[in-house]
């Protein structure tokens, strides 16, 4: 169940009811409640959800390769048919405009991409491709809302919201997902049937920032 997020709910189902393409950026630390937010507002419209691989892995350097790879696999898991691993970005993201023109009922179609900033490995041309996908594809179909979402802000800004490239002023809807208010812990704990006084919830906050997925425990 969604708690709170009132305000960020209203902007995401405004970018939903629309009846023109719409981007939508959101960002926000780790375990804020980013990826539960969007798949709670959109789930019912959401024709392709893909999630860059995490860079952090100590064991082996997560490549390019390895990020297309994913991305095939997610197509495939979408319905693709037909289609061999991309070699390039912009392959990629024509092989996702021929699976959205394919799904295409006229209803809206929403494209949920998670941790866009992992994709974007040195010398991908990741950026280059997006913005040849949203540029001179999405932002012309009435019914799509793609939907980007990162917890590497300052890569989300630089990016998408400050930086003066191609892609700047292109999000239709931006939004810094921050913790949770107290009295956003109160209403949480109490719908997990958890009894707390005001003064514990405020010891909790202390300790645990109002972070949605460490309240869980």
């Amino acid at each position: 169940m969604l708690i709170g997020r009132e305000k960020e709910r209203e902007v995401l189902l405004n970018a939903l009811n629309s009846n023109q393409s719409e981007f939508v950026a959101v960002y926000g630390r780790r375990r804020v409640g980013k990826t539960f937010l969007i798949n709670e507002v959109f789930r019912d419209n959401i024709v392709f959800h893909h999630t860059g691989l995490s860079p952090y892995n100590k064991k082996r350097k997560v490549t390019l390769k390895d990020q297309l790879q994913n991305f095939y696999f997610s197509l495939i898991r979408h319905g693709a048919e037909g289609i061999s691993i991309p070699k390039s970005w912009m392959e990629a993201f024509f092989m996702l405009e021929q699976l959205l023109v394919r799904l295409d009922n006229g209803s809206r179609q929403v494209v949920f991409i998670d941790e866009m900033p992992w994709m974007d490995t040195p010398r991908s041309g990741f950026l280059t491709a997006f913005e040849g996908f949203w540029n001179g594809w999405g932002n012309t179909r009435h019914n799509l809302c793609v939907v980007v979402c990162g917890s590497a802000t300052s890569w989300m800004l630089d990016n998408f919201l400050e930086d003066k490239g191609g892609l700047y002023g292109r999000a239709t809807h931006s939004m810094r997902l921050s913790p949770f208010t107290l009295k956003e812990c109160e209403d949480f704990y109490r719908n997990r049937g958890v009894k707390m006084t005001r003064y514990n919830v405020i010891q909790a906050y202390m300790t645990l920032g109002g972070i949605p997925y460490y309240m869980n425990y």
